[in-house]
């Protein structure tokens, strides 16, 4: 059986051998399924003139973004 110490005897090694990284796997990203109906708040930029039209005819022109954003969509296909 060898002589090797368990621990280091140089202070220089002990303390790289504290500091030394750990190698961790980084967690896969988690994949959320998309829910039918459920809206998330976000945050968009878009030009002043385009959201002074959707704000022209009052409340709900959030709702009408999304319409005209799903119409796009939709047309896309």
């Amino acid at each position: 059986m060898a002589n090797t110490p368990r621990k280091p005897v140089n202070p220089m090694d002990a303390a790289e051998a504290l500091f030394k990284p750990a190698k961790k796997k980084p967690e896969q990203a988690v994949e959320r399924p998309a829910l039918p109906n459920i809206k998330e708040l976000v945050s968009l930029k878009i030009d002043s003139d385009v959201l002074a039209l959707f704000q022209e005819d009052g409340p709900g022109w959030q709702d009408r973004i999304n319409d005209t954003l799903r119409a796009a969509m939709k047309n896309r296909l």
